[in-house]
């Protein structure tokens, strides 16, 4: 029997070397485990290592094993989001405090477990997942396995950060305004915000006015796609159903000739914004990658108007009053308190008005995909920029600073649509970028497919950091 490092091998392979008795579930959670807490104090992924449950839930699973059980994720250490329940410990969603213990699992968890994950930890998340960096009075900073100085984005940061460097062989992460996509451009990493709706958010019908849903982190489309699969599936009381689905079987399914638009436009912002220089090359060269595998990319921007923000705010802002509600006692910036507020001023007629333009976006938007089958567009509009960016900035400073670096993936929150970020490449400061594939409605399948076509030839998962956190 041999002892498998997380570090080396992905999802599937995991799963397959402790059916195989390869190893075991409690010497790959003890690994995880380990490197977990042994890189608190610098990478600083992990707002809660689950030492003592995990190993028995570990120990449990490879009596399972032993028994002749067999589930697509048995055994296998994995990570969550600390905005999602977890029988036994407290949801903290990245603010300060003493919390009580949840006592039941979410039903994303309850799904993981039921196939056979072994949750070693909560990982950090910024206060209510507010923005694309994770950091927070109450724990620090997090950062990026490519460079310490830098962040590795958010709000899944810590989810992005543990998978980049190997600590688990995959995570899951929610995306609310890109915070799956976005850490996932900044880290190296295949990230997927799935139809709204395809992972359930119980306990809560929707998530954000059904802006937020989870999403999986892992190094390759094939593992992203294991973890949707296994986290799929509704709850009696949730708000949206679409027609289930499975993505793992899309990926090695050639996706035919696709009609591909490439947008590099900006959606209208209130800020000054611009695509820096080397994202802009390296989305190209996605753009040429896929020109070779014989497919019609056509520059071809795509125009959001003004109504999909006047939809995205008051959603946004209504659902950070609403969580920070939650959590009696929370110990937040001022930020933070200030965007409640302004959810206080924008409850009620905006909010209904918010939701209610959404069939018209669906109709004007989606007439893009008669001419078009995906978007191709960047993820960020800048490489991940320093971990202290965001210290000491007021409202106004923040907002700007935000909006610069992330302006390309909230659209597709409001529409509820799915996208997958993939790798575009590494800047010659060596900090990742990415990509994003977007569809229409219930496109998962596609956009899988496209991605894992990309990913034969880029091999991204080939590409790793330089363990500077273990030092």
């Amino acid at each position: 029997m041999t002892t498998a490092s997380t570090r080396d091998l992905g999802l599937a392979e995991l799963a397959a070397a402790i059916t195989r008795g390869d190893t075991t579930s409690v010497a790959a959670t003890t690994d995880a485990l380990d490197r977990a807490e042994a890189s608190r104090d610098t990478l600083n992924a992990f707002r809660i290592v689950r030492r003592e449950r995990a190993l028995a839930e570990a120990a449990a699973a490879d009596r399972r094993v032993a028994a002749g059980e067999r589930a697509p994720l048995l055994g296998v250490p994995i990570a969550i989001k600390d905005d999602t329940d977890i029988a036994g410990e407290p949801t903290a969603f990245g603010c300060g405090g003493e919390f009580p213990a949840k006592t039941e699992d979410a039903e994303v968890v309850r799904r993981l477990r039921a196939a056979g994950a072994v949750i070693v930890g909560k990982t950090n998340t910024c206060e209510i997942g507010q923005w694309p960096f994770t950091d927070a009075e109450s724990f620090g900073y997090t950062r990026n396995p490519w460079n310490a100085e830098h962040t590795p984005g958010g709000s899944s940061g810590g989810s992005a950060a543990a998978v980049a460097a190997g600590l688990v062989p995959a995570a899951l992460g929610s995306d609310g305004a890109g915070s799956v996509r976005i850490p996932a451009s900044w880290t190296n990493l295949v990230g997927i915000k799935p139809q709204r709706g395809r992972i359930s958010t119980w306990p809560l019908p929707e998530s954000f006015h059904g802006l937020t849903v989870h999403g999986p982190l892992a190094r390759t489309v094939a593992d992203a796609a294991l973890l949707l699969d296994v986290a799929a599936g509704a709850h009696p009381g949730d708000r949206h159903t679409p027609p289930a689905l499975t993505v793992s079987d899309a990926v090695g399914r050639d996706p035919g000739r696709l009609r591909i638009a490439l947008s590099l436009r900006i959606p209208f912002t209130a800020t000054r914004t611009a695509l820096d220089p080397e994202v802009a090359a390296h989305v190209r060269g996605v753009a040429d990658t896929l020109r070779r595998l014989g497919h019609e990319v056509t520059v071809a921007d795509l125009h959001y108007g003004l109504l999909i923000g006047a939809s995205f705010l008051p959603r946004s802002m209504v659902g950070i009053r609403t969580e920070l509600a939650k959590l009696q006692g929370a110990q937040v910036d001022p930020r933070t308190h200030c965007n409640a507020r302004l959810g206080l001023l924008l409850g009620g007629p905006a909010l209904f008005a918010a939701r209610a333009v959404e069939p018209l976006l669906h109709r004007r938007i989606g007439r893009f995909f008669d001419d078009y089958d995906v978007v191709l567009a960047p993820t960020t509009a800048t490489p991940p920029p320093p971990v202290t960016a965001m210290k000491g900035l007021g409202v106004s400073a923040t907002d700007a600073l935000i909006t610069a670096a992330c302006p390309y993936t909230w659209p597709w929150n409001v529409l509820g649509w799915p996208s997958v970020n993939v790798p575009a490449g590494i800047t010659d400061a060596g900090l990742p970028v990415g990509a994003q594939l977007m569809g229409p409605a219930c496109a998962e399948p596609l956009l899988v497919s496209l991605a894992a076509q990309l990913e034969s030839e880029l091999r991204w998962d080939r590409q790793r950091p330089d363990p500077w956190w273990e030092r």
